[in-house]
């Protein structure tokens, strides 16, 4: 498959807002954080018009309530990766409910993902619950304020996939295993260059909790 691949543009702010709003309300009953990350985070950065979102999590016993408060909605738990990171919750937002696309509402551990939901039209989100502070949770704020702050990164970052989305793909995930010896070089520089105190502070915290919102460059 050849993968969906844009310029920049300002509407993935837009749409990012749409989500936290509404993950917000969904998520009314925990403690949680919601930051953009990924590619539609960096502005100049192209990239699949698919907002990347991370969930931050105060308590990491809520993780397994993540799921139960996103169903009969318009998301897909993939909780066959469950396994191989047993530190995150992975959904992906589709653009109406799985059972109006026909398409379950939750992937179990031995299930075969449909192959519709590799087209990637269907998909608005890809959304990570991780906990707060926690070392994955870090790496991905940390390298998305490191594109920010740093252009020649960015531009070498933007290069990469330009040339990676010329190929033929198996899915998103092969795509994603093309990159990973940039990411994992550069992830590190990131949580070595934020933990020095350079990073930005974005407080996305759930506003139906009272908590105070900080926004930062996103």
């Amino acid at each position: 498959m050849i993968l969906p691949f844009e310029p920049y543009n300002p509407i993935w702010k837009a749409n990012f807002d749409s989500i936290q709003h509404e993950l917000f309300t969904l998520l009314k009953p925990i403690r949680s954080r919601v930051d953009h990350i990924g590619s539609t985070a960096v502005e100049g950065l192209s990239a699949k018009p698919i907002i990347d979102i991370l969930i931050g999590l105060e308590e990491e016993n809520d993780l397994d309530r993540i799921p139960l408060l996103l169903r009969d909605n318009c998301y897909v738990y993939y909780e066959k990766y469950n396994e191989d990171m047993p530190y995150r919750r992975f959904f992906i937002a589709l653009i109406d409910r799985p059972e109006v696309l026909g398409l379950p509402e939750q992937i179990a551990p031995g299930d075969e993902i449909p192959a519709r939901l590799h087209d990637h039209s269907l998909r608005v989100a890809h959304i990570h619950s991780i906990p707060l502070q926690s070392k994955h949770w870090l790496r991905h704020i940390a390298f998305r304020d490191y594109l920010r702050a740093h252009d020649n990164v960015r531009d070498r970052y933007q290069a990469l996939k330009e040339k990676l989305v010329l190929q033929q793909w198996k899915d998103g995930n092969d795509y994603n295993d093309a990159k990973d010896e940039f990411l994992k070089e550069h992830e590190a520089k990131a949580v070595e260059w934020y933990n020095k105190g350079c990073g930005t502070i974005e407080w996305y915290y759930n506003e139906n909790l009272g908590q105070s919102s900080v926004d930062g460059s996103d």
